[in-house]
């Protein structure tokens, strides 16, 4: 009978692996380089994750900011401006801002290599969109346009974030914000 999994050394080698992948990046991961980069061995990471697609895809569930949290709440226009400052934030200064380049790397590495990486980034995108196309469709949308919205929002603050990460230029970039999360609350009006 198989030893139960020790949660703690999970979330610990998981905190690790974000770690490792934030500096890193997720071309070419290997789990052979990974493990003795942490300090451990790649049949523990095995043994813990199962795979290194499930490994990616638990970091990066980690890693990626809590959009059910942000946006759940929303009941109002207030609330949907709210929540989408939070989102930038979180993309941009918070706690998420230093995994977002996993993140795009993910969505790029899925343009050139949809078979391995197509499904988790179509998820990923997916756990961003549902909750706020369903926070619009509590302020009145039809499912097709809320969703519609939600794609906008959320594909328009993570291009100017990924503007930001490329040019630096902050002062530009939280201008546009501003100006889409403005649009993206007046469409729900």
């Amino acid at each position: 009978m198989p030893r139960p999994i020790n949660a703690e050394k999970r979330v610990e080698l998981l905190k690790q692996v974000v770690h490792y992948l934030q500096h890193h990046g997720l071309a070419q991961m290997s789990l052979s380089p990974l493990a003795e980069s942490i300090g451990t061995t790649k049949r523990m990471l095995l043994y813990y994750f199962g795979s290194r697609e499930n490994l990616l895809a638990q970091a990066l569930a980690v890693s990626r900011p809590d959009a059910h949290a942000m946006f759940d709440g929303v009941r109002d226009t207030a609330g949907l401006r709210q929540a989408a400052d939070a989102l930038w934030e979180a993309i941009t200064v918070g706690e998420q801002s230093r995994s977002i380049r996993m993140l795009l790397q993910l969505l790029s590495l899925a343009a050139t290599d949809p078979e391995q990486y197509g499904s988790l980034a179509a998820d990923t995108v997916e756990v961003m969109i549902g909750p706020i196309a369903s926070a619009y469709g509590r302020l009145g949308l039809p499912p097709q346009q809320a969703r519609a919205q939600a794609t906008l929002l959320v594909s328009g603050l993570r291009g100017l974030c990924q503007d930001r990460l490329v040019t630096h230029d902050v002062a530009r970039t939280d201008a546009a914000a501003r100006r889409l999360i403005k649009a993206a609350v007046a469409a729900a009006d």
